[in-house]
């Protein structure tokens, strides 16, 4: 892994790869985005059958899932500065191996234990790829044509996002759980060989690398645990009606504390651990309050939707699965054209027409007649789609275009970090509003798609203010 680049990639750092080199590398960044992202999700249906070979229970069993994230989520920033500092090629792929060696280490695995620490390093993994792809990608792509590459990556992130459960269905119905994991093996071995070649190194820079102390990664690391876990405990809680949820507030409050204290430390340094620099560019902060709205309202969709298809409306699993493919095939057919977009139009006008097409959506299948046709909820699904793919590609070309080129990575990182933490918000805000609803008798369901709609609207207020800002 220390081998010498490829000429392509030094001279490439001007104004990015030459085509030929560029697909190569957009090879390696595509199949490496899917299988982190993927990963995500892809043992979810699986948990069950899970647990009752490894003899164990579904509460650890979520941690099958949780370890995955948890990791994922505390080292993107580190890592992120780490490419600054090592490389982010040598990131991407030290990320990639430990993927590869990981999922071999979760296919092998005898107990809970055993699984739950593989899936850990797992995330350690995708993390080492989603902290440092948005800066490869800005080094791969002509400026011109950055508009193109950063909407491919969000199509890549949008579809793989969905995909997990069916592509698990199809592993599961002609193989046991192992096989969910074995597929990463040959795979991530190929990406890492071919990205040995293929991806571009990092730009020659005047500017010192991050540095960090161990006091910094332990705030750092405390910080999106306690806030993880905090938003877990309450959701859960709120869900079981148990006194859980006072224990997930407080481990909440801790986690922010901790937070505030972590922010303070890094506001004096010029390249900081956690990004506080770029987020007083008042464009990169709009950017990333967008993201989390979005994701936030995006994840209470995701998750409502099969609860009001399969028990609301009396969907099958085969309906309601094909009801809510219109969603990402939506957003695979715009995402194109809002990479096509990018540069004729402001990224914030983009981003808050894409929200309020979002925002459509979502009202329109809150308020959905009592017993809709197929084709009624199809459409209502597909613009939520074509409205997220409008507002995901502008909104992550401007967070990274945003930072300077030599902090590429540290706005790379925060695109992972918004996501993520959007996401964990969603799933906690849908499982107070089923506590707060038990029954499923669409009610909860709706009123969290009418929720899920009030923050894309909020993220399409962010969105427009950047017009105010003037062009990145």
């Amino acid at each position: 892994m220390s081998a010498r680049p490829p000429a392509a990639a030094i001279t490439a750092v001007s104004d990015g790869l030459p085509q030929t080199e560029r697909r190569q590398a957009m090879r390696v960044i595509i199949l490496g985005l899917t299988l982190a992202v993927l990963d995500t999700s892809l043992v979810n249906l699986a948990l069950p059958d899970i647990a009752r070979l490894l003899q164990s229970d579904a509460a650890h069993s979520v941690w099958v899932v949780n370890a995955y994230q948890l990791a994922t989520l505390i080292v993107l920033l580190p890592l992120s500065a780490l490419g600054e500092r090592w490389g982010y090629r040598r990131v991407y792929l030290v990320g990639m191996a430990v993927f590869a060696v990981a999922s071999l280490g979760a296919m092998l695995a005898q107990s809970m234990a055993a699984l739950i620490a593989a899936r850990a390093l797992q995330g350690l993994g995708a993390a080492g790829v989603m902290a440092v792809n948005a800066a490869l990608v800005r080094l791969i792509y002509p400026r011109a044509q950055l508009g193109q590459g950063m909407a491919l990556n969000s199509l890549v992130v949008a579809t793989a996002s969905m995909a997990g459960p069916t592509v698990a269905a199809a592993i599961l119905s002609v193989a046991s759980w192992h096989w969910l994991f074995a597929m990463n093996l040959p795979l991530g071995l190929y990406i890492w060989r071919l990205g040995r070649r293929a991806l571009p190194a990092n730009p020659p820079s005047a500017h010192d690398a991050p540095r960090f102390s161990a006091i910094d990664l332990l705030l750092n690391g405390a910080m999106f645990t306690l806030i993880f876990l905090g938003g877990s405990r309450l959701g859960v809680g709120a869900a079981a009606q148990t006194g859980g949820g006072a224990a997930g507030a407080w481990l909440l409050l801790a986690g922010l504390a901790v937070g505030a204290l972590f922010l303070w430390r890094q506001r004096g340094l010029a390249a900081p651990l956690f990004p506080v620099d770029l987020l007083r560019i008042p464009v990169f902060a709009l950017s990333m309050g967008s993201s989390v709205g979005a994701f936030c309202a995006q994840m209470m969709g995701f998750l409502a939707l099969p609860f009001l298809l399969l028990q609301a409306h009396g969907r099958s699993h085969l309906q309601a699965g094909l009801l809510i493919t219109a969603w990402p095939l939506a957003t695979a057919l715009v995402a194109p054209l809002a990479g096509r977009l990018i540069g004729r139009y402001p990224d914030g006008l983009l981003g808050g027409i894409g929200m309020a097409v979002f925002a459509a959506g979502l009202l329109s299948l809150g308020l959905m007649p009592a017993q809709p046709a197929d084709w009624d909820m199809a459409w209502r699904m597909a613009l939520c789609g074509a409205g997220f793919a409008l507002f995901q590609s502008p909104n992550n070309h401007t967070i990274v275009t945003s930072a300077p080129l030599h902090r590429s990575g540290a706005a790379s990182g925060m695109l992972g970090t918004a996501r993520l933490t959007g996401q964990t918000l969603g799933a906690v805000l849908l499982a107070a509003i089923f506590a707060l609803r038990p029954g499923h008798d669409g009610s909860a369901e709706s009123l969290a798609l009418l929720l899920a709609a009030g923050w894309a609207v909020a993220a399409g207020v962010c969105s427009s203010l950047r017009v105010r800002q003037g062009p990145v």
